[in-house]
């Protein structure tokens, strides 16, 4: 049994020696434990700190990518190096590393394919207030759009295991931890939290840079993966409301023509309640549409499931892979493995 801690990275050279530093180099149940760090378009020593601290696997992206991209090259990368099992952690040190055994019990013990770190946001002393109501009102919307009961879903410390991860394909150029999530509730991938001690961290976020900005793009991840994942349910909700706004808008002439008869006037009333029965219409067309898209969207996703599972038999090297200062893998082709 092989696990591969994996990092994404952008110009870390401060953080990233403290974070392996903690790293293990042993962890119960697994032969082999190795350190693979993504390089996402760094602009200061990342790269010669990480093979300073000798990590195994280095994968360097030519640019800048954002860190959905680094961590779906970092999957492909350690699928292909044969990871039976992939934790993810960020190179601020924000995660405790002696979790990580806590984190994949539950994959070794075969209750779960995929498992997220909680941090117990409302318990962080150095976590606004602001920050932890809108991580508690966004875990809510994502557990609802999921349909699984993770508290933490914006943790990016999670461990997958090899089917898990093979299945696993983020569209976002945000983040990850949201859309990845969603698909795997959507996906039936059996899921667990366990808790997990937060760090503090001296740097602000990559990502954002403020609590506004956080809860922006947050929010528009969520909304764009729960409008891929349940196209029908979404738009037919808004179909509903602005049907019943339409029939409010008629309600005026429709309650005056069963007192009186009368059927003058009321033109405002008429027209808008038109507008609106249109747009629901046209709400409801756009649920049916998407619900096809999403259809197609599933056939692709387990089409490039299968390219993976291909590619890994063929033995071909993961991309913009270097071997790190331990490594004896071949960077040109991987050994096969048939699973």
């Amino acid at each position: 049994m092989k696990l591969i801690i994996q990092i994404p990275c952008l110009d870390e050279e401060r953080t990233l020696p403290r974070t392996l530093g903690e790293l293990p180099r042993d962890v119960a149940g697994f032969d082999t434990v190795e350190w693979l760090v993504i390089d996402d378009g760094s602009t200061d020593a990342t790269v010669e700190v990480a093979r300073a601290a000798g990590v195994d696997h280095l994968v360097r992206l030519t640019n800048n990518k954002g860190l959905a991209a680094a961590f779906q090259a970092g999957l492909d990368a350690a699928l292909k190096l044969g990871a039976d099992v992939i934790v993810n952690t960020d190179a601020d040190n924000q995660y405790d590393a002696s979790d990580i055994p806590a984190l994949v019990e539950p994959i070794l013990a075969g209750r779960a394919d995929m498992v997220v770190g909680d941090r117990r946001v409302q318990t962080i002393p150095h976590f606004s207030r602001s920050k932890k109501l809108f991580q508690r009102l966004g875990s809510w919307v994502v557990r609802r759009a999921s349909g699984t009961e993770v508290a933490d879903t914006t943790s990016g410390f999670r461990a997958y295991n090899r089917e898990a991860a093979l299945g696993l394909l983020v569209v976002s150029n945000f983040t990850y931890t949201l859309e990845s999530l969603i698909q795997a509730g959507k996906m039936l991938v059996a899921v667990e939290q366990v808790p997990v001690a937060a760090n503090e961290v001296a740097r602000g976020s990559r990502l954002f840079d403020s609590t506004s900005g956080y809860v922006r793009r947050n929010g528009l991840a969520v909304f764009r993966a729960w409008v891929q994942y349940e196209p029908l349910r979404f738009f037919m909700a808004l179909a509903v409301l602005f049907g019943l706004a339409a029939a409010g808008a008629f309600m005026p002439f429709v309650l005056d023509f069963i007192r009186t008869g009368d059927t003058a006037g009321h033109v405002q009333s008429l027209i808008l309640g038109a507008i609106l029965t249109l747009i629901a219409v046209q709400m409801l067309a756009l649920g049916i549409i998407g619900d096809v898209l999403a259809g197609q969207r599933v056939i692709m996703q387990r089409v490039f499931e299968r390219v993976r599972r291909l590619e890994l038999e063929d033995g071909v090297a993961p991309s913009h892979y270097e071997a790190g200062a331990t490594s004896t893998e071949a960077p040109i082709r991987i050994e096969r493995i048939a699973r």
